[in-house]
């Protein structure tokens, strides 16, 4: 009778216990994949070094699991502590803790955003890199620094960064999405060259780029940068000057206040193509991909002058006197 008490007992027991291992997988389970619902965005930096302890007692401490404990223990169970990477993160909807472990071991940081549009020059485009909320407080290389690390074979910045849309993480540097920038402005200019049109009046891919900087000032019509290109490319061909606005304008720098006087088209610096026959020395901008291969591209015709029209785009003439109507119609207002 005392055996069968006492196995009704160590029955008892052990069906409590696996009642209890039960119940608490299942509350596990549920700490590791009900979701939690954040009603708004959190961010959490996991520092280089942390401890698991560490990371999970933060995630818990800002909402983001629901059990430091648990979150700790199925990571080791995984293997994946090891695998957790340093950033920035971001958190929002409804995710479980497996989901937060799995972002960490893949590194999906946070990504910002930069866009610098074309035409912009160098200064812009650093200026407004230092300014982004991501990159404030951390150093702009200067412009030798830079090119000097990277073997450039140019001196000069200007119109050797890609203006596009960058995305970078928190830990990224200026530096970082300048070297990118340049690798892809070098890239396409390369690969434009490589494809470009017959009995181009430039010597090198750089030549290519100073007139697409200048296509790029003149015009942000689509159907005109060819056109334009052509005036241009023939200009440079019959040994006329290129005479454009744009590059007085970049010579002058902080001396150019908005207009442009009579006397300043006489100005000697490099950059002014009323005095200097050619093309500048340096880009004026930072041209796109579309002014590069118009450059590249020049539409055939025979015109060698144009004014602006006020609403964007330009008339084209082929002869002076044509030109000079032009100029009392759209400018002059004659």
């Amino acid at each position: 009778m005392l055996k069968q008490i006492w196995f009704w007992v160590l029955m008892a027991g052990i069906l409590v216990m696996a009642l209890f291992t039960y119940g608490a997988i299942r509350q596990v389970q549920v700490w590791l994949y009900e979701p939690m619902p954040l009603s708004e965005p959190i961010l959490v930096t996991i520092s280089a070094g942390s401890g698991l302890g560490s990371i999970s007692g933060k995630l818990q401490k800002v909402g983001v699991i629901a059990h430091a404990n648990s979150f700790k223990y199925y990571a080791k169970w995984r293997q994946l502590d090891r695998y957790i990477k340093a950033g920035e993160y971001q958190f929002s909807g409804s995710i479980n803790s497996a989901e937060v472990l799995a972002q960490l071991v893949s590194g999906k940081v946070l990504e910002y955003q930069f866009t610098v549009p074309e035409g912009l020059r160098y200064k812009d485009f650093v200026t407004l890199l230092s300014q982004h909320p991501a990159m404030q407080g951390k150093p702009i290389p200067e412009a030798n620094q830079w090119l000097t690390s990277m073997h450039s074979r140019w001196q000069h910045p200007e119109g050797l960064l890609f203006p596009s849309t960058y995305r970078f993480a928190r830990h990224n540097l200026p530096l970082d999405i300048i070297k990118q920038a340049h690798l892809k402005q070098v890239q396409i200019l390369q690969s434009a060259w490589a494809e470009r049109a017959e009995d181009l009046p430039y010597d090198t891919p750089y030549e290519a780029l100073i007139m697409a900087s200048i296509i790029e000032k003149e015009t942000g019509l689509a159907n005109e940068r060819a056109i334009i290109a052509g005036v241009f490319v023939r200009r440079l061909q019959k040994g006329m000057k290129l005479q454009t606005d744009p590059t007085v304008i970049y010579g002058m720098g902080a001396d150019f206040k908005g207009n442009i006087r009579r006397s300043d088209l006489t100005t000697d610096t490099p950059y002014n193509t009323y005095v200097h026959r050619g093309l500048p020395p340096t880009p004026i901008a930072l041209p796109g991909r579309a002014a590069i291969h118009a450059a590249l591209h020049p539409a055939d015709g025979l015109s060698l002058f144009f004014v602006a029209k006020g609403d964007g785009s330009h008339e084209f003439a082929d002869t002076y006197p044509q030109h000079q109507i032009n100029v009392r119609k759209y400018q002059l207002k004659n």
